[in-house]
């Protein structure tokens, strides 16, 4: 299944011509050296993402599954994406569409028969269509977006700091402290646990 607790993992593979992989590969890499910072800081915004990552997979090098077993003749290497996220398939899609379209373009651009990152409809298509279902997806922490994951850990770090300054204060400035500590951290005393996400298990997104 795609889904364990608030997040959902989802891989796809795209076919590329294989005379056209080291392309890719060249324009993945600059990508990455030349144009990840500004991307970089626009995906940091979609704050529901946890990990998003693109290999290319050439034809020749798909493991086989037992010793002897005959390669599969494959007339195209292969673009490999794999996102694990908080929030409903659809929501992702939209989300990736609206702050890296060019980004989009630029990695699957010599992925056949891709249409482009928008109008998000046919690209929600293209995606479905390649998309391979789960069949195991560990997560950590199940019960927790990464925006309650970031949450804990500036709580913990809050609390750590009033443990060390509140030692030697008197009553009453402790009550001062106190209370100060409490309206810095208002913000982290979210709610964890199973999300709406647990309703999707073994649902497909829907063609559009």
């Amino acid at each position: 299944m795609n889904i364990t607790g608030k997040a959902y993992a989802m891989t796809a593979f795209t076919p590329i011509k294989p005379w056209t992989g080291w392309i890719n590969q060249l324009v993945m890499r600059y990508a990455n050296t030349c144009v990840a910072p500004n991307e970089q800081s626009d995906l940091k915004k979609l704050s529901f993402i946890h990990f998003a990552r693109w290999v290319i997979v050439p034809r020749d090098t798909f493991c086989r599954r037992w010793e002897g077993q005959r390669a599969e003749p494959l007339l195209y290497d292969y673009l490999f994406f794999e996102s694990n996220f908080n929030g409903t398939w659809e929501q992702y899609i939209d989300a990736f569409s609206d702050v890296l379209p060019a980004g989009l373009n630029v990695i699957w651009y010599w992925s056949v028969r891709f249409p482009g990152s928008r109008p998000t409809n046919p690209f929600k298509k293209y995606i479905i269509h390649n998309q391979i279902w789960t069949d195991y997806f560990f997560n950590a922490t199940p019960g927790a977006t990464t925006n309650d994951v970031k949450a804990g850990l500036h709580f913990r770090k809050a609390l750590a700091n009033f443990r060390d300054a509140a030692k030697t204060l008197p009553p009453d400035e402790f009550k001062r402290a106190y209370e100060a500590f409490l309206a810095s951290v208002q913000h982290d005393l979210g709610e964890t646990g199973a999300g709406p996400q647990l309703a999707l298990i073994g649902r497909r997104p829907v063609r559009v």
